[in-house]
């Protein structure tokens, strides 16, 4: 190896500062850390451009720690080069509750954190939509958005199936900007990666279209030369970089046994002697933490530089690229979007709702530019492709549409990475029932707080002749259950619009709007200036006289109630109908609205075309409910509600039984 002894110094304290962590934690991953020490000293060191004190600083490299149960590697980074959030002290309660150096990083806690990492796989496929970010801005703003985008993978990053969608997209792209380390150690938490894996991954990398470089990972002069080389390249990069999981530990290295655990107080001793580290825990001697701060220092100079070029830009443009990173809608959103719910109450279409989203859509994205619309091969199907959205392809980044490919789990992960890059709304589509290969990434978007949007159509057996296999039926319950998300059913063109809306203004929180295959009648005629929507549940028809049966549904079984309470009213039977687009904004109203919308008619009935759970809310464990109680099947729509006993004559005739006799002896 031709690394300097300042080299090995400022690698080895990235590796004392990990292993220290990690013992007075008595928990956590040191073998990462020390292996990938050398890596990391020299993108940071050399390569990397970013500010410690301004971390947002738009054009500034995106580095992801894809591995994140290493966590401590990027902890020490940001120490080491002055990030304010992490200090020595941050250091010394890793892992402890309320510290921003949380067991694998967690994007907001602190500056320097791009993504949430952990799930192997998920930051890579996050990499790649910042890739794409950088490209999409540079075709909109030229050189003011000009840089690279840098991931750590490890082997079981490399494993997970995710990390194939993500890089078949890079190369189909062909992101030149994103460069990718393997960290190449062979171990994993069973032992050696052979024990369940053989892939030749340079040659899997090179079929998608990368360039594969190979390196000694802890020789830090070849690793510099392997950047140089892939900053030149016009494709993405993986540099496999050979490396010693848990390195310096004379007894741990290269073992599993170093990878999830403690290197315990013994082999932190003997690791200290071999690597001639005398420092005490937490210690990093002056010289060596003044070489990493002036390295910090250095790598903020660019960040100067494109002070200087943003200043001096058209002020139009400067003020519309300070409205994308603020994350601001463009000023005429309501009073647009009041206009076309205005027009839609006039001409009361009855259409399926996945065709109302994308009329919704013509609208939105001629406004929006910062909308990023995709499918997942189903783009005809979710209607999720308008006028204004032409196709990204390689080399042209001026569109704003993404083919992702048969690659749910990717796309939602990509459109986590465009979010987290700032400047974009990313949304894309696929088929409710497959909501289940993008769900980590989903799960991730909403513990992040990402505005981010799924348009899952064919959202019941409504779908028909393609049967269960892809008829949601837990689906909604099961997005519902997961905290920090929004899951929108509208049941006519009116609330499509108004859940557009709410998505697109909801900045902490990702959407679902769950949208039929099949018509339904416009049921909002009459024009109202507030977004009912926002509610999550309102009162859609009153009843004639006191509410006897009060009857909740969504989506397109709203219809359907509407039907049976025409015919329970015209039986003397006083009825309400309650439309529940979202119940997580109902959940947000206050206790004395959500009661008197409940109500205290004596038959509470909710209706949906999916499982129960979820609906007690609104009927209570006693309330009557209709819908499904097992797995679909394959037929036409009339022949399966009926089938399936979901029908206004089965509400009614439910309503019917439930109600009190009257009169008597």
């Amino acid at each position: 190896m031709t690394n300097s002894p300042k080299q090995d110094k400022m690698a080895n304290a990235i590796r004392f500062l990990a292993i220290d962590a990690i013992e007075k934690a008595n928990s956590g991953h040191p073998g990462l850390p020390m292996g990938a020490a050398d890596i990391a000293t020299v993108l940071f060191g050399r390569f990397l451009s970013y500010d410690p004190k301004k971390p947002d600083w738009p054009n500034r490299d995106r580095f992801v720690l894809s591995a994140g149960h290493g966590s401590m590697l990027l902890y020490a980074l940001l120490y080491l080069t002055g990030y304010e959030d992490v200090s020595l002290q941050q250091i010394k309660d890793f892992r402890q509750l309320g510290a921003k150096t949380a067991g694998h990083p967690e994007y907001g806690a602190a500056g320097g954190i791009e993504t949430t990492t952990g799930p192997l796989g998920q930051g890579l496929a996050n990499a790649v939509g910042m890739a794409l970010g950088e490209r999409l801005m540079n075709a909109r703003f030229g050189d003011l958005i000009n840089h690279y985008t840098y991931v750590l993978a490890g082997d079981g990053c490399l494993m997970e199936g995710i990390s194939q969608e993500a890089i078949a997209i890079a190369g189909h792209f062909c992101l030149n900007k994103l460069i990718l380390f393997w960290d190449d150690n062979g171990i994993s938490i069973d032992g050696a990666v052979s024990l369940a894996d053989k892939t030749d991954q340079a040659a899997r990398f090179t079929a998608c279209g990368w360039q594969v470089l190979r390196v000694d990972g802890h020789d830090q002069e070849a690793i510099a030369a392997a950047i140089e080389q892939a900053r030149r390249a016009d494709r993405p990069t993986m540099i496999a970089c050979k490396t010693v999981i848990g390195f310096g530990a004379p007894n741990k290295a290269g073992t599993n046994a170093v990878h999830g655990s403690p290197l315990g107080a013994a082999e932190a001793a003997a690791t200290r002697k071999a690597l001639a580290w005398a420092e005490p825990p937490f210690t990093v001697p002056q010289e060596i933490l003044d070489n990493w701060r002036l390295a910090g220092l250095s790598a903020a100079k660019a960040r100067v530089e494109w002070d200087r070029k943003f200043a001096a830009l058209d002020i139009d443009m400067r003020t519309e690229f300070e409205r994308l990173m603020r994350g601001d809608l463009p000023a005429r959103f309501t009073e647009v979007m009041s206009a076309y719910k205005r027009k839609l109450c006039e001409e009361a279409p009855n259409l399926a709702t996945r065709q109302s989203s994308q009329q919704a859509l013509e609208v939105i994205n001629a406004l929006v530019p910062e909308i990023i619309g995709g499918s997942a091969d189903l783009t005809g199907s979710n209607n999720t492709r308008t006028a204004q959205m032409r196709a990204i392809v390689a080399g042209d980044f001026s569109g704003r549409y993404i083919h992702y490919g048969i690659r749910e789990h990717a796309m939602g992960a990509v459109m986590n990475g465009l979010a987290l890059y700032d400047g974009f709304i990313p949304y894309g589509g696929t088929f409710l029932c497959f909501s289940d290969y993008m769900r980590p990434a989903m799960r991730l978007a909403s513990l992040m707080k990402l505005r981010v949007i799924y348009v899952m159509t064919h959202d019941s057996i409504g779908l028909g002749e393609d049967g269960p296999t892809h008829q949601p039926v837990e689906q909604l319950a099961a997005l519902r259950a997961m905290p920090n998300h929004l899951v929108f059913r509208p049941a006519d063109a009116v609330e499509v619009a108004e859940c557009w809306e709410l998505a697109l203004q909801s900045r902490h929180t990702p959407s679902t709007l769950a949208l039929t295959r099949q018509s339904v009648p416009a049921l909002r005629k009459d024009y109202e200036e507030d977004n009912i929507c926002a509610l999550g549940a309102y009162e859609l028809q009153t009843a004639g006289d006191e509410a006897k049966v009060t009857l909740f549904a969504s989506g397109s079984e709203v219809a359907l109630i509407v039907e049976a309470r025409a015919i329970l009213e015209q039986e003397g039977i006083p009825t309400r109908v309650v439309s529940v687009p979202c119940f997580e904004l109902f959940d947000k109203q206050p206790q004395s609205y959500k009661r008197a919308l409940i109500g205290d008619s004596p038959v509470k009935i909710a209706v949906e075309a999916a499982v129960r759970q979820g609906w007690g809310r609104f009927i209570g464990a006693d309330g009557i409910f209709i819908g499904m109680k097992n797995f679909g099947a394959s037929g036409g729509i009339e022949v399966l509600y009926k089938h399936f006993g979901i029908t206004a004559a089965a509400v009614v005739a439910a309503a019917r039984a439930a109600l009190p006799m009257e009169g008597g002896d």
